[in-house]
């Protein structure tokens, strides 16, 4: 697989507090990386090393298979982001603060047309900023992070402080960025409910250490279902099921399986009924991703 951001042993240490601690990231081509964490994980301090904002203080940073210590110039010329919040000139219009950034970065003016194109700011490019919302002000920025066309867009938070259109907005614009302009997306969040909707790929960072890293639909295995049974007798339900080797768990009178397929559960029911017990609920639990984020968030065992 070909990873255009791949970190190892990367470390960060403010005096004797290590910030980021031996994170290995692989970023894949064309994905969105969520990057996630309680505030105060070490997310920013990452980006900031991506970025060249902040040096490791140990291990290697590659992106786009080159060596950050050696190629930075020509690695940042391919790397647009937005961390934290953008900055303007709010007397501006969006369309001039946007020139200001295109001059600097030498890039054709057609590209202004673009940016705003896909940020869908068009209709309001002639508008001074200081009259832009804050969802509109966070499209700027994205709009001046794309400007020099990059390969990996990287953002920190884009959707802090932002009512519930604004963040629509947003999400909607960063997934079409892969399959319509071919980029990769890292993008960092404390709120996994936000990441869900967007990421195909999934780091989670605790307390510095890199603690989960695999897709999405990885991370929803851990979301598995249980279910429970309430029997007229759990304890001589239980063990004919353990006689007839069904494993199961006995718990609080109640039944648990071990096997939740919907064959296995018509099994037990049968069983049970042909057993003369009584079965009053079938129960089905599911816990949520956000349960499982927590969970691992909290150091708790995944079980």
């Amino acid at each position: 697989m070909e990873y255009i951001v791949h970190t190892e042993n990367l470390s960060k240490s403010f005096g004797n507090e290590k910030a980021v601690d031996g994170v290995e990231l692989k970023i894949p081509k064309r994905e969105i990386y969520g990057f996630l964490g309680p505030n105060g994980a070490g997310k920013t301090t990452t980006i900031r090393m991506l970025l060249g904002l902040m040096k490791p203080t140990s291990g290697d940073i590659h992106i786009f298979g080159k060596d950050l210590k050696k190629d930075r110039i020509k690695i940042l010329q391919k790397v647009g982001a937005l961390v934290e919040n953008p900055s303007y000139y709010p007397h501006l219009t969006a369309y001039e603060n946007l020139e200001a950034i295109r001059k600097i970065l030498n890039v054709p003016p057609s590209r202004i047309h673009k940016v705003l194109e896909i940020v869908r700011l068009t209709n309001v490019s002639n508008k001074k900023v200081k009259g832009f919302s804050l969802g509109m002000k966070q499209r700027l920025g994205i709009a001046a992070a794309l400007l020099h066309n990059p390969e990996l867009l990287i953002l920190d938070e884009p959707t802090n402080g932002l009512d519930p259109s604004g963040i629509i907005e947003i999400r909607e614009l960063i997934k079409s960025l892969p399959s319509k302009y071919d980029m990769t997306v890292l993008i960092s969040s404390h709120l996994l409910s936000e990441i869900d909707q967007i990421a195909t790929t999934v780091g989670i960072l605790n307390k510095g250490k890199l603690i989960f890293q695999d897709s999405i639909d990885a991370m929803r295995l851990y979301a598995h279902q249980s279910v429970s049974l309430k029997v007229n007798d759990g304890e001589k339900a239980w063990r004919s099921l353990l006689a007839r080797g069904i494993n199961t768990t006995y718990k609080d009178d109640l039944i648990y399986l071990s096997d939740c397929s919907n064959e296995n559960v018509a099994q037990i029911v049968e069983t049970l009924v042909h057993n003369g017990l009584s079965i009053y609920r079938v129960e089905e639990e599911k816990r949520s991703l956000e349960e499982i984020f927590l969970q691992m968030t909290r150091g708790e065992k995944l079980v």
